[in-house]
């Protein structure tokens, strides 16, 4: 689950963490409210949105007036935004939050993440902070430093003052470094954050560190511990198709090809996108519908594939272990009953209950396309899709 920008710095600001003042605003009046508790004689507007990238973007300005406030604010609010993590379709702008201007002598980069091949959290960080932290990252990786933590012995002040010596601080920033860091690392931990990026990360005039951006991912698998983190979720930037998802604990995520895919187990829906792109086509989703999914989950799994306008074509895809292939074969029946079936639908079963399954599916009467293995089927559903 993503948070704002403005949500994230307010928890930081929990952990003891020195972020800049600042506001939510959702109307330009609100914008004008903040600034004037702020007080100037500089304020920055910013966009809210679940996505990077907004400077780039016209999502971020800095003035020097009160009316220059509200002009923005104006701007911003209800403007789609497009940004290279938003996608063309761009995201819509609901708030902005207004901010304090900071005076910058450097950016720097700082992030911290779950890195999968050492089953570590690990801590980024380049003295290149900024708009162009991606183009450091492809053009001169050699500037970026990668530091785990031995979940064993967890964080150790060896760790922050490592990270201080990399992004080149002296003296006291240095003591500073390692203080964040402590904290970064007990708010990533305690909250079950899977990222948390601060980009930039400024040393002041004054040579005080503060984060000037935050972004924070959460894990959503650790939510129910954190019902105070699960109020933040803004439904506005999500999906409807995944918050639908969402409803009957259903593995969903909206891409942009044209073969909708319902699987069990996500190890197998990945082979599943593969070799739909193997064979020429896109997959329109990633959809695992778990082990031990019901006919409801089944039908509600399926109608949320043919909500999305961009499938052209369904591959239904099941190993039937403790997911049962009968279940399977009854909703998509019931589901295909409901909403009916206007795009090429080609089912794959095998395992528990894999003949009552198909027989659900061959006394049905409808036009279902039959599948003996996952080769098979992809070639398939390719295949009906092109033709279509």
């Amino acid at each position: 689950m993503n948070i704002h920008e403005y949500q994230a710095k307010g928890l930081l600001e929990g952990f003891g963490i020195k972020v800049p003042r600042g506001g939510v605003a959702f109307t330009p009046d609100e914008a004008v409210a903040e600034a004037e508790k702020l007080g100037g004689p500089v304020w920055v507007v910013k966009s809210q949105i679940h996505a990077g990238g907004r400077g780039k973007g016209g999502g971020v300005s800095v003035v020097k007036s009160i009316d220059d406030v509200r002009t923005e604010a104006e701007r911003m609010l209800g403007m789609t935004l497009v940004t290279h993590q938003t996608g063309p379709a761009g995201k819509e702008v609901h708030r902005v939050y207004i901010e304090d201007g900071s005076s910058i002598e450097r950016e720097l980069y700082l992030s911290c993440l779950v890195d999968r091949e050492t089953s570590r959290v690990a801590f980024i960080a380049s003295t290149e902070g900024g708009m162009n932290i991606e183009e450091v990252a492809a053009e001169t990786p050699e500037k970026i430093l990668s530091i785990m933590v031995d979940p064993a012995a967890g964080y150790a002040p060896y760790v922050g003052r490592e990270i201080a010596y990399a992004l080149k601080l002296e003296g006291d920033q240095v003591k500073q470094c390692v203080r964040l860091i402590d904290n970064l690392y007990r708010a990533f931990v305690e909250t079950d954050m899977s990222l948390l990026e601060i980009n930039p990360l400024i040393v002041d005039s004054d040579g005080n560190l503060e984060c000037l951006d935050a972004k924070v991912n959460f894990d959503s698998n650790a939510l129910f511990r954190h019902k105070d983190i699960l109020e933040l979720r803004d439904e506005s930037e999500e999906d409807e198709k995944e918050i639908e998802a969402s409803k009957y604990d259903l593995s969903y995520i909206a891409l942009d090809g044209q073969i909708g895919c319902m699987v069990n187990g996500a190890g197998l829906a990945m082979s599943t996108m593969d070799i739909i792109k193997l064979y020429g086509a896109e997959p329109a989703n990633f959809l695992d519908v778990g082990g031990g999914a019901t006919a409801e989950k089944v039908t509600a799994a399926f109608k949320i594939i043919t909500s999305d306008p961009k499938v052209e074509g369904i591959l239904v895809n099941i190993f039937g272990g403790i997911m049962r292939c009968d279940v399977i074969a009854d909703g998509v029946v019931t589901a295909i009953k409901d909403v009916g079936l206007e795009v090429p639908l080609v089912v794959r079963l095998e395992g528990t209950e894999v003949a009552a399954g198909k027989k659900i599916i061959d006394e049905s009467g409808l036009n279902v396309i039959s599948a003996d293995d996952l080769d098979d089927a992809a070639q398939k559903i390719v295949a009906a899709v092109k033709a279509a």
